[in-house]
């Protein structure tokens, strides 16, 4: 996953013509889709969805469109649909958790 996120950025970074170290990503949760993304009409215009990750200790609300307290006795909910976009010199969004990522072998 880490070589394919970089490849997206380098692919972004060359297309703008900026350096690829003042790209990051910001994201969207896309809950107006199924979980495995079968629905999506189209690709991003920049960037690329992804799908098939869970969250630990929390839940994806579609309402508040926001994380909330997980259920009882339930530690793993899969995340809905992500929309990774690249974005020049991002600083993150005020008031937006930075929601930390791991990836796990299995």
């Amino acid at each position: 996953p880490q070589a394919f996120f970089t490849a997206v950025m380098q692919n972004y970074a060359r297309a703008h013509k900026y350096a690829i170290d003042r790209i990051d990503f910001d994201v969207e949760v896309r809950d107006d889709v199924k979980l495995d993304g079968s629905d999506l009409a189209q690709h991003p215009s920049a960037g690329c969805y992804m799908w098939g990750m869970y969250l630990e200790g929390c839940k994806w609300c579609d309402k508040a469109h926001a994380l909330t307290p997980s259920d009882p006795k339930v530690l793993f909910v899969q995340l809905p649909v992500v929309l990774f976009k690249p974005e020049l010199d991002w600083k993150g969004r005020k008031g937006v958790y930075p929601c930390p990522v791991y990836k796990v072998l299995s």
